[in-house]
């Protein structure tokens, strides 16, 4: 008898490649507030169909021209902008990178397009499409509307929406001295999201039965 279970991300996903975003920012607003920092995390697949955080890029982000900067949200995210050790690259360069990268990883995967995965997506999404639209971005990877929200999945499964206490029920690790780096939250909203789709599979719920 075949093993129904899935053994690519693309069967798992109707075709889509989750990958998961942080961006850290100096405001809400995404067409008048900076994007200063993206990381994005790719999840491998093992041959029983689990679910693991892969290889991850990060960018710090110069504020584009013209972008707002609130102080409150400065004080929140502990970034200087302006700091002269930060490495930082213009947002067209970092978000072409970002986007060329995982244009290849749709590739490779035999997927159709990414969705992006993250904790509250709609904000993630909104600045990422925000840029997309500032840079002139030809080939944007992601699905334009549809992602996968951690924190609505952890409210579901571990009746958690706060990112640290959600990890923490699910046995991830998390540090709230480290929060609020793009790169450290990307990871470990990957950890989460792996440990709820292994989760769902460990209960039986996946796959579903014909």
């Amino acid at each position: 008898m075949t093993d129904p279970r899935p053994q690519a991300i693309a069967d798992r996903f109707r075709g889509f490649l989750p990958v998961v975003v942080d961006v850290e920012t100096a405001g809400f607003n995404p067409r008048t507030d900076a994007l200063l920092e993206i990381s994005a995390v790719f999840l491998d697949m093992d041959d029983d169909g689990y679910l693991a955080p892969g290889e991850h890029i990060t960018y710090d982000i110069h504020p584009f021209e013209g972008a707002n900067l609130e102080q409150a949200a400065l004080d929140f995210t502990g970034i200087d902008p302006f700091h002269p050790e930060r490495s930082a690259v213009d947002e067209k360069e970092a978000m072409t990178e970002v986007f060329r990268t995982i244009r290849r990883e749709v590739k490779e995967q035999h997927c159709t397009r990414a969705v992006l995965v993250g904790h509250n997506a709609h904000f993630d999404h909104a600045f990422v499409m925000s840029a997309a639209e500032r840079i002139n971005a030809k080939r944007n990877p992601f699905h334009p509307f549809s992602s996968f929200d951690t924190a609505s999945l952890a409210g579901l499964i571990y009746g958690q929406t706060v990112l640290a206490k959600a990890c923490r029920v699910a046995g991830v690790p998390f540090d709230n001295a480290d929060a609020h780096s793009a790169e450290y939250d990307a990871l470990r909203t990957a950890e989460l999201f792996c440990a709820m789709v292994n989760r769902l599979q460990d209960v039986g719920a996946w796959p579903p039965e014909a």
